[in-house]
């Protein structure tokens, strides 16, 4: 078996022998182990992006609140993780998993921007980078590292004209008043759209491909609103119950999906900059 085969990188890290592999998609392979473990085998995509998800899985899994799968080992180019047999979404999966992100969100970090113990300050939301740089101030550590950078590359992409940055550039210019009681910095997944939420077998949401970082706990829920995940109103339910919201985080919903809007947009193209656009336009008609 090669050496650069995901057969080979799993024996490597789990010290079993192989039983047989299974592609399940270009970057993803399905490897079964001597014993009856299966494993999934990640191939990674940029220089940093692999310790960037293996550290972010583990300061996931710290608290011992959410389920993401164990990390076997990883090296510059491959991940070894447990594979998470898949189930059905279920409202009392749903209500758990609203409490278990309650409780990840307040174990906390020590600074917005901050990346997990042992992750890179250069990391990666899917294929787009992510600088963590640290701040204090979480209207102004958002507005110059998560929304301004993006917004800046997608009009150097020419996906959004520069006539029409303005509109997002009021936004950062107002979100000292549009965010919101301060809250201390939570430990966030990052990049919770309903595709890293796994529904397993157990009867319980597991998390996948984090985009880890210390930021505000509602961008976390946004992300789920953003792109629709099964029984989200038990998710915010269980949620709510362990940890409630501040007054008016509905309001608040648009304004933490501007930086995965511009995030698709750079990444996607145009229909995601329109999305953006009037995104940013309801947010200033607050």
């Amino acid at each position: 078996m090669s050496e650069g085969t995901p057969g080979a990188v799993a024996a490597r890290f789990t010290g079993c022998g192989v039983r047989g592999e299974r592609r399940l998609t270009g970057v993803l392979t399905e490897v079964g182990l001597d014993g009856g473990r299966t494993v999934v085998v990640k191939r990674g995509d940029a220089p940093g992006a692999v310790r960037a998800e293996a550290a972010g899985l583990r300061w996931l899994a710290d608290p011992g609140a959410v389920r993401v799968p164990e990390v076997h080992g990883y090296d510059e180019n491959w991940l070894v993780t447990d594979l998470v047999p898949r189930g059905r979404p279920t409202a009392a999966a749903a209500r758990a998993l609203g409490r278990e992100l309650a409780a990840v969100h307040a174990a906390g970090a020590p600074a917005f921007g901050a990346p997990p113990p042992d992750g890179p300050v250069d990391a990666f939301i899917g294929l787009a980078p992510l600088r963590n740089a640290r701040g204090t101030d979480w209207p102004r550590w958002y507005a110059e590292h998560r929304v301004l950078p993006y917004l800046r590359s997608a009009v150097d992409g020419g996906t959004i004209r520069p006539a029409e940055s303005a509109v997002v550039e009021r936004v950062c210019e107002r979100l000292p008043e549009l965010a919101g009681p301060a809250e201390p910095p939570a430990r966030l997944h990052g990049d919770l759209w309903n595709g890293n939420v796994l529904w397993g077998a157990d009867g319980h949401a597991w998390l996948i491909d984090p985009a880890a970082h210390g930021g505000h706990r509602e961008t976390d829920l946004a992300m789920l609103h953003l792109f629709g995940c099964p029984h989200l109103e038990d998710v915010l339910d269980g949620y709510r119950r362990a940890a409630p919201l501040a007054d008016g985080w509905q309001d608040r919903v648009g304004l933490h999906q501007l930086f995965p809007l511009l995030v698709h947009t750079v990444l996607f193209g145009r229909g995601y900059a329109e999305q953006a656009l009037a995104t940013a336009r309801a947010a200033l008609r607050r």
